[in-house]
């Protein structure tokens, strides 16, 4: 009972986690921002009756969504910023008004209390029951104002000297003092209404008179350091924090702008030092107007905003000079490692700044990616004009890499792996371009534009390949020809493949493992190495583009040898379906052999399969797919030219029972070389059972019985095994001369028309 009690409360609380999985992350909030929300009620509410494992499950949800509210506040605060300085001088503003508004309504109060005393004054001396001992107070009273009045004059001499001097700290005491003796003659009435308000409207005036003797201090280029904080401290402390605080900000402005200019004079280049001094000097800069910021105001948010802002100010004005200096020059020539020292400088410098809760990288990002991108693109360029020059003199003979490169020198090709020329130099240029893009990579966040590059340089590497095969001029995937050398032979010819190959299939990727998400491992795996990275859905998508590219090589192979049979050089049809139906107008026996035609698709093949066998070594399964199509290729053009089948079903000529025979035995010939060479595919297999029946329907329908003429099917099998032995040079025909190919049986037929 216990436990469908629990797994009904896990039910619930996986739907509910679906279900919130749903809403926004302000719905999903309001349970916490009620006025009524219980924290101990919610847990107990939730994990009363949850086992360990739904225990976790729910606080790695609240994890997250902490991490989800933090991330939309801080969303929040950086897009409000302007908001933020705004509203905090208008408050500045107001709390002044509001000072002022008070010391007015201090000096009209003191002024109705004046009035209100010499008029009870006035009615005491008017009064005859008055005696001697009023007339007395009133001249100690007297008295006691011209003292005040005295100490008032010689405060304001004092303090005129102490401004002229510009002795800060003790002007600002007198100031103070000032401010309490006002107070206690306003509590005490010992000053008249006039003379009180003479009084404060001069300490403000003396005060606004220190206050810009301060303002002028923090501008000056020589104040700094403690001096700089301390003058911007007693601004502060005299109510004018937020002009204090814009000063504070100004003066370390000017600073770096006179330090720029100075590197700048003494810089006559503008590479990878200069972006480091620069970086350095900058960032810097602001890292100690935090820190300086921090001292004198602390954690107040209006100041932080506005020194967030005044950072992303300081941040947009240097990624603007980098990228106008450094950045396009070397995006324009391409130098994509300049470009990414660059950047990895300015994004250690900045990395630094998080702590202190400034998050410039999303600055650099947004003025040094079109840079970036500009430098990736002429990178890309530079490789697919390199590989076109090289295929233009490349006599495609496989070979070693050399060592010595900075490619091969980090990720060098294992000994078992030959390449041409032109795919060496193509393979280690993309190696070298993605060691440098790795770091940009995930600077940047560039969302794969590399990946992608490469797959893009790939395929016109593979269109230059595909060019290189005689037949290329007919390819309509790629109209516009490359100057490029022909591969004449077919070791040659198959030497494109397994240039494209390699490359696709083990070079390429192991250098963009690097690079591709979640591949922080420098070492290669193994063939065969269950690594987890080799199963990650983005690199399996990712490899698969690349095979494509492959298989449309691969394709253009196949096609091109195809045509060479099937096609004279004139552009004659040599398999007709004449070589059938003419068969059957001479009176003599034939001798049963295979086509002439399929006579060359077996000698092809087997020279391809010599060939492919020393070139593909660990690669056989690549091989057996290659014959395969090649000998698809063929058979399908049989099955789908509409005009070959019109000739041997409606033509004036049908097909005999000697021509079906005939095409019978070289159908099993293709059969049988094939399942002997294993490259037999259950497509094949089933094509060409398809085509014998229909040949077989063919003659049915002329009104012959086709079963009465084909001998049996050992009789095929038998020719078709002292052919090959021929054709290789292994046996002739011996007593097959003699053997009676005109014994009629059913079963071979059958056994194709029945499945």
């Amino acid at each position: 009972m216990e436990a469908r009690e629990r797994g009904s409360m896990s039910s619930s609380i996986g739907n509910s986690a679906e279900l919130e999985g749903n809403l926004t992350l302000s719905d999903r909030l309001k349970v916490f921002k009620g006025s009524t929300f219980d924290p101990e009620a919610y847990v107990t509410s939730k994990c009363q009756r949850m086992n360990e494992k739904e225990t976790r499950h729910l606080s790695s949800y609240l994890v997250e969504l902490k991490k989800a509210s933090a991330e939309e506040m801080r969303k929040s605060v950086y897009a409000n910023y302007a908001a933020f300085i705004r509203t905090s001088k208008e408050i500045s503003a107001l709390e002044g008004q509001l000072l002022s508004m008070r010391n007015l309504l201090s000096a009209q109060a003191a002024l109705v209390h004046g009035l209100a005393d010499g008029v009870h004054i006035s009615s005491l001396c008017a009064d005859d029951a008055d005696d001697l001992r009023d007339e007395d107070l009133y001249d100690m009273e007297n008295k006691q104002l011209s003292k005040i009045e005295t100490w008032v004059v010689e405060f304001f001499d004092r303090l005129e000297v102490l401004l002229a001097e510009k002795r800060v700290d003790e002007s600002m005491a007198a100031l103070e003092e000032g401010r309490r003796v006002a107070i206690e003659a306003h509590e005490k009435r010992t000053l008249s209404a006039n003379t009180l308000l003479s009084l404060n409207n001069a300490i403000r005036e003396k005060r606004q008179e220190l206050a810009d003797q301060l303002a002028e201090a923090i501008s000056q280029p020589s104040r700094r350091g403690g001096e700089l904080r301390s003058a911007v401290l007693a601004l502060k402390k005299l109510g004018d924090g937020s002009r204090a605080h814009t000063l504070l900000l100004r003066s370390y402005e000017r600073r770096l702008q006179a330090n720029i200019q100075s590197l700048r004079g003494s810089n006559t280049s503008y590479g990878v030092a200069f972006a480091s001094a620069l970086s350095q000097l900058v960032f810097s800069t602001i890292a100690q107007a935090a820190s300086d910021s921090h001292a004198v105001v602390g954690e107040d948010p209006a100041y932080s905003s506005e020194l967030v802002t005044w950072a992303v100010k300081q941040a947009e004005s240097f990624a603007l000079l980098l990228k106008r200096h450094t950045l396009a020059s070397s995006a324009a020539a391409g130098s994509l490692r300049v470009t990414a020292e660059c950047i990895q400088l300015c994004a250690s410098h900045c990395s630094s700044l998080e702590s202190r809760g400034l998050a410039l990288s999303p600055v650099l990002l947004k003025h040094f990616r079109p840079g970036v991108e500009q430098a990736l693109t002429g990178n890309l360029k530079r490789i697919e004009q390199s590989s076109a020059a090289l295929a233009a003199s490349d006599d495609w003979s496989l070979s070693y890499t050399p060592t010595g490169s900075r490619a091969s020198s980090t990720t060098p090709i294992a000994p078992h792996l030959k390449l041409s020329i032109s795919a060496q130099r193509f393979n280690s240029m993309v190696q070298e371009f993605l060691e440098d893009a790795g770091p940009l990579d995930e600077a940047l966040q560039l969302d794969g534009i590399a990946l992608d590059g490469v797959l893009q340089v790939f395929n016109a590497y593979v269109d230059l390949l595909i060019n290189a095969l005689p037949a290329s001029a007919e390819n309509e995937e790629n109209p516009v020809q490359r100057i490029v050398k022909i591969a004449e032979t077919e070791s040659q010819q198959t030497a494109l493949l397994v240039n494209a190959l390699l490359l696709a299939d083990e070079l390429i990727p192991r250098s963009a493992s690097k690079i591709l998400p979640q591949g922080t491992s420098q070492s290669t795996p193994r063939r065969g190495s269950s690594d987890s990275r080799q199963n990650r859905p983005e690199q399996r998508e990712w490899k698969k583009k690349l095979q494509k590219s492959v298989d449309r090589l691969r394709d253009s192979f196949c096609r091109q040898h195809a045509l060479e049979l099937i096609f004279t050089e004139e552009g004659e049809v040599r398999l007709s379906s004449e070589i059938y139906i003419l068969m059957d107008e001479t009176t003599e026996e034939p001798e049963w052999f295979p086509s002439p035609i399929f006579q060359e698709l077996f000698a092809k093949l087997t020279r391809i399969a010599a060939i492919v066998s020393d070139m593909f070594v660990g690669r056989e399964r690549f091989a057996t797919i290659l014959l395969m199509r090649l000998t698809e290729t063929v058979i399908l053009w049989i099955s789908d030219d509409q005009s070959f089948w019109e000739e041997m079903e409606t033509g004036d000529k049908p097909l005999g029972p000697l021509g079906l025979q005939q095409f019978y035995l070289d159908m099993e010939f293709v059969m049988i070389f094939a399942s002997q060479g294993r490259y037999l595919s259950r497509n094949l297999h089933q094509v060409i059972k398809n085509i014998i029946a229909r040949a077989i329907e063919a003659v049915s329908a002329t009104g012959l019985d086709p079963y009465s003429t084909l001998p049996e099917e050992e009789w095929f099998a038998e020719v078709t095994q002292i052919a090959i032995k021929m054709l290789m040079g292994k046996g002739n025909f011996g007593g097959h001369a003699e053997r009676d190919v005109t014994s009629p049986s059913v079963s071979s037929a059958k056994s194709y028309t029945s499945n």
